[in-house]
């Protein structure tokens, strides 16, 4: 299994960024996929899910300002992210659901702060 997250970084409130997960041909095509995050002291959240055939589903708290992708031909999940807010601050993972792998990545720091 490989997991690999990019595309974090810095970002004033309000600003937006857009997250890439390369991940194992097995993992990718055999199941549906999620950005999960966590934020210091916290527990990792579920925010966004989109299973084999594209339909996605959304935390509240991201729900019409994140927008998960996937490209089957690359083995890759997309996470874009608009009018981000320092609750958005956290470590990002991509893992499958609804069971993850054991396995995971570094994760990638998103980070929103004036």
């Amino acid at each position: 299994v490989q997991l690999v997250e990019s595309g974090g970084g810095l970002v004033q409130p309000g600003g937006s960024l857009r997250l890439s997960c390369a991940a194992s041909g097995s993992i990718f095509s055999g199941y549906a996929m999620g950005w999960f995050r966590r934020a210091p002291g916290d527990q990792r959240e579920l925010v966004a899910t989109i299973n084999r055939n594209g339909d996605t589903s959304y935390a509240a708290s991201v729900k019409g300002r994140f927008t998960i992708s996937r490209d089957s031909a690359k083995n890759t999940l997309y996470l874009q992210m608009k009018d981000l807010k320092p609750d958005d601050t956290a470590v990002y993972y991509c893992n499958a659901v609804p069971k993850p792998s054991s396995y995971w990545g570094q994760g990638t720091q998103v980070t929103v702060s004036s």
